[in-house]
């Protein structure tokens, strides 16, 4: 989750809304991409959930990480609740149920970002081993119960916890026991970031078939590949999905904002006092006339803040954010990172993807969210299997990432981070289907082992 922001300016006119969004804009030489992944702790002992406070708790963990690399300590009420670097712009961050995030700094190629993700992992893993800590690449709790799983102690968690069951059945399962991979791009235009926007959007379920690794919950298996897109389609309808208007002639930057508009808050931030206002209005805020906050005016924090409040299932903010994927290992991340990297960054390859989808429907777009939770790449839209059309975005993905030119220090350009994502569209065999053979098979019908095997 972002971490909540302060600038205290009040809003004079929904234009400033636009233009917040709008300020995203960045020449084609400035785009960067920042990937961010959570994982699962667990107690390497006994495959125990891990609380916040206790000498090996996650307050331990952040404090080693502190100590580790150096980044400043992110509070809430006196305690640490993440790390910010704030040299070059990365964060770690805690989810509900303690689901350990790093959000990437802003980073020009996909070698950068492997190489940043590995030293996160190494960090967590070495502080981590000295508490007797490991983490799941899994993206789905595989054997807590949601009443075993911790709650971290952040304001804005608790008043989500309070508001999620009024709006659909699976909230608290998304918040406390799923964990993901995303990666976030930028757009020169508004132009540009309608076309990657409609792209992404259609192709979401495509990359959630492709990385679906969620089998198991409460210690057996749950029915889907994907688990964690499968919660998706019951929390909070308001602000979740795929957004059928971003497909409407005239779509921009204005139409989005007057979706965010629309959807119910959360909460209100006034200094470190977090106000309960779920439910409610933001228009009401903006007029001045919020009925729990009486006199009190919309800030561009406040405006912030409730974007970073909306999960579609591509969300734009002052950049796009990819949000399907289930979590997985380290190549798993960096070719999420990779997919998308490839299909939006470059010209022809973005041009070939939209080909691909602009002929698909609204409900068939819809159709195909609802199947691959337990279909992934068997799944089908249009006539064609989610397994060919994975093949083809893979394929123009290849040939965008090859015309970046970018190569590592061995001489090999971005399309070795793709390799995860080709083997399982070659195979048409998803890593939760693999998982689900070894739990009938060798695991002998327990997902304990899981905690040796999928594990950073």
């Amino acid at each position: 989750m972002a971490r909540d922001v302060s600038d205290t300016t009040p809003i004079g006119a929904r234009s400033e809304l636009v233009e917040w969004i709008a300020s995203g804009e960045k020449p084609r030489e400035a785009w960067r991409l920042g990937t961010e992944h959570e994982k699962i702790p667990f107690y390497t002992a006994d495959a125990s959930p891990v609380p916040y406070e206790g000498s090996r708790g996650i307050r331990a963990l952040l404090d080693g990480l502190q100590a580790r690399t150096g980044w400043e300590p992110i509070l809430e009420n006196d305690r640490p609740i993440g790390l910010a670097d704030e040299t070059d712009g990365g964060a770690i961050s805690l989810e509900p149920g303690g689901q350990f995030e790093l959000s990437g700094a802003p980073l020009e190629t996909l070698h950068d970002t492997a190489r940043e993700t590995a030293q996160h992992l190494a960090d967590a893993k070495a502080v981590g081993e000295g508490l007797g800590l490991g983490f799941l690449t899994l993206g789905m709790s595989p054997l807590w119960t949601r009443a075993q799983t911790p709650v971290m102690p952040k304001a804005r968690y608790r008043i989500m916890t309070d508001y999620m069951p009024k709006v659909g059945s699976l909230g608290l399962d998304m918040m406390y026991r799923t964990s993901t991979v995303q990666v976030n791009m930028d757009y020169a235009s508004e132009a540009d970031m309608v076309k990657k926007l409609r792209v992404s959007l259609a192709l979401q379920p495509v990359a959630a078939a492709i990385f679906a690794n969620s089998p198991f919950t409460d210690g057996k298996p749950n029915g889907y590949l994907s688990m964690r897109s499968a919660i998706w389609l019951d929390t909070d309808r308001d602000r979740t999905g795929m957004m059928a208007f971003a497909f409407e002639d005239g779509f921009g930057y204005e139409r989005y904002v007057d979706w965010v508009l629309d959807v119910p808050m959360y909460f209100v931030k006034r200094d470190e006092t977090y106000h309960d206002v779920a439910g409610s209005s933001f228009r009401d805020l903006f007029a001045g006339r919020h009925p729990r906050l009486p006199g009190e005016r919309a800030t561009r924090s406040d405006w912030a803040n409730h974007v970073s409040t909306v999960f579609p299932e591509v969300r734009l903010k002052r950049y796009l954010e990819m949000r399907g994927a289930d979590v997985g290992n380290l190549e798993h991340i960096v070719a999420l990172s990779a997919f998308w990297t490839g299909l939006l960054y470059d010209e022809t390859a973005l041009d070939g993807a939209w080909e691909l989808v602009k002929g698909w429907t609204a409900q068939e777009r819809e159709r195909l969210r609802a199947a691959v939770p337990t279909q992934a790449l068997k799944a089908r839209i249009a006539g064609r299997s989610v397994q060919d059309v994975a093949r083809d975005a893979l394929a123009l993905a290849r040939t965008g990432l090859q015309r970046r030119g970018y190569r590592d220090d061995s001489g090999r350009d971005e399309t070795r981070h793709l390799a995860y994502a080709d083997e399982i569209v070659a195979s048409g065999r998803t890593q939760a289907e693999r998982l689900l053979e070894l739990y009938h098979g060798e695991w002998n019908g327990s997902v304990l082992p899981a905690f040796k095997e999928c594990v950073f």
